[in-house]
């Protein structure tokens, strides 16, 4: 049997941070209220070949949606530490076919990861890899430009969460 074909690209990301002058539980709430959970129900319309219906359920939701979260806060209890640090996962399943339908590994960072901790003055922060360069190693102008729309709609959305 031959071996896998194995290839490494390095990639440069920059990273953004978002100082807030606000408590930690005052922008979880402003970020959870602007940007909603996802309406998974688009799931159910595909899986049964309803794929009109699921595109007019998209096109009905928010430009960005909270896809999961995660408490690592929560998690480095484990490690005796108390922290507060929720990682989410924000985006739009409509922007995403838009990039993955040029450049299918660009599903790797769809949607975009942000982390919202407390910092040791007890204010917000949030951290996040800027989609236009996550998206820019696959050096697609179509990709790109999607890329560049998301960038917007989610430092927007992070910005006024945090004001």
């Amino acid at each position: 049997m031959k071996n896998p074909e194995i290839s490494s690209v390095p990639v440069t990301t920059e990273h953004v941070t978002i100082r807030s002058a606000k408590p930690f539980e005052a922008v979880r709430a402003a970020l959870e209220a602007a940007v909603p959970l996802i309406d998974n129900a688009y799931v159910q319309l595909l899986a049964a070949g309803k794929v009109d219906a699921a595109r007019d359920l998209l096109w009905k939701q928010a430009p960005l949606s909270i896809f999961g979260t995660r408490n690592h806060g929560q998690l480095l209890q484990v490690a005796g530490l108390q922290r507060r640090a929720i990682q989410y996962d924000i985006g739009n399943p409509l922007t995403a076919s838009e990039m993955t339908r040029h450049v299918l590994s660009s599903a790797l960072y769809a949607p975009i990861r942000v982390l919202l901790s407390e910092d040791h003055d007890g204010r917000a922060v949030f951290e996040y890899d800027r989609p236009k360069t996550s998206f820019g190693q696959f050096g697609d102008k179509d990709v790109d430009a999607v890329a560049g729309e998301l960038d917007g709609r989610l430092r927007e959305a992070l910005v006024a969460a945090s004001t």
